[in-house]
């Protein structure tokens, strides 16, 4: 187990903050790596030509690592939706075939899917909630012959509830349909590895589980793919684009691996100096590790909740570092700000107050979480 590590943040005592899956706090150590790349932009003449390569480098190593993939199969993206966008872009679809996704996905794994259906003739195939959490079994259910894709994430984003993408991957390669995966709600906090999953497309923005900026994010791509057709044109996708001089000497040629998906302005000097640090430390603490150490905190909160009448999804049902909670009938829509006003933060998602913890959080944090939803919900 990790002990907390509230210390390497900027968190004030009396903030109970579980609400990491909204968007996390910056790290110390990344808030001063964004301090310095801005000391550095005020005075660009400190800036040179091999700095635009050098921080996309070190990223895509770092990301690299985080998921088991060589640095060659990472893009460098602003968005979970540009690296869906392109996904959707670069997988095959036919007239008649289907897309499988969840119920009430994130609107980011839904909208591209759309498009691309009505565009090829296909079908957008919704697997329904279950009743009990389970979605695996209900996702290897939808797939069938007639699957070209299945667009899914590691977990709901409302409360948590987790797939086996191990099992959903395997089914997707018995039938030839490919797999992408928005893992912007667990990747960080929740193993993965491309090896064993096996993904086409994985993407991730950084400032959830990465506890990075926003506006900087990462697509893994499977080798199979790295000759696909990028979103947009730019010169750093372009080979031989390190030599500034030659420049409009233009080429038809791409950098090597995924670096053709890179979004334009991928050097990013302010957003990709954060993102490295954040992902260091994440590195050095290790994803099992803080994995498991959030799950001492989500499963008292989970059996604390089941004996007040919440429903929760069971504890195999659901991954370690998010858990949600409903209750019968409608959340009102006072609940968020009268915790806020106490200085607990959460997400009210659908029916579900999802909570999403982190290192930071300490037993007190968790014990001001319990009795003000205990008065809130009693009010």
């Amino acid at each position: 187990m990790i002990p907390c590590q509230r210390k390497l943040f900027d968190i004030p005592d009396d903030v109970a903050y579980f609400n990491c899956s909204y968007t996390s706090p910056l790290l110390l150590d990344a808030k001063n790596a964004g301090q310095k790349a801005l000391k550095a932009k005020s005075n660009p003449w400190s800036i040179t030509s091999d700095d635009f390569f050098t921080n996309i480098e070190e990223n895509r190593t770092l990301f690299g690592q985080i998921i088991g993939s060589a640095p060659d199969n990472i893009a460098i993206i602003p968005a979970v939706s540009y690296g869906l966008a392109l996904a959707a872009r670069n997988l095959p679809i036919s007239n008649g075939q289907n897309i499988v996704v969840l119920e009430e996905q994130f609107p980011s794994n839904i909208y591209a899917w759309r498009q691309v259906s009505e565009e090829k003739g296909a079908v957008i195939r919704t697997v329904l909630r279950p009743e009990k959490g389970n979605w695996t079994s209900a996702v290897l259910e939808a797939i069938d012959q007639n699957t070209a894709i299945a667009a899914l994430p590691h977990c709901h984003w409302t409360d948590g509830t987790r797939l086996d993408l191990i099992e959903i991957g395997q089914r997707c390669r018995e039938i030839g349909a490919t797999l992408a995966i928005d893992g912007i709600q667990s990747i960080g906090a929740l193993p993965f590895s491309v090896k064993t999953i096996m993904p086409d497309f994985l993407v991730a923005a950084a400032h959830k589980w990465l506890l990075g900026p926003y506006g900087f994010g990462f697509c893994y791509v499977a080798p199979k793919w790295h000759n696909g057709r990028p979103l947009e044109e730019n010169w750093l996708n372009r080979a031989g684009s390190q030599d500034f001089s030659r420049l409009v000497q233009y080429q038809n040629e791409y950098q090597p691996g995924a670096r053709r998906y890179d979004m334009g302005e991928a050097s990013s000097f302010i957003l990709a100096p954060i993102a490295a640090a954040a992902i260091r430390q994440l590195l050095e603490w290790g994803v099992e590790a803080i994995s498991q150490t959030l799950q001492t905190i989500t499963d008292p909160i989970g059996d604390w909740a089941s004996r007040m009448g919440f429903k929760v999804a069971d504890k195999a049902d659901r991954v370690p570092h998010i858990i949600g909670l409903s209750m019968p009938g409608a959340l009102t829509e006072s609940l968020a700000p009268y915790l806020a006003d106490n200085r607990v933060y959460v997400s009210i998602r659908g029916n579900s107050i999802r909570i999403s913890p982190h290192l930071y959080n300490t037993p007190e944090d968790v014990d001001r979480l319990l009795s003000t939803l205990e008065k809130a919900v009693s009010r």
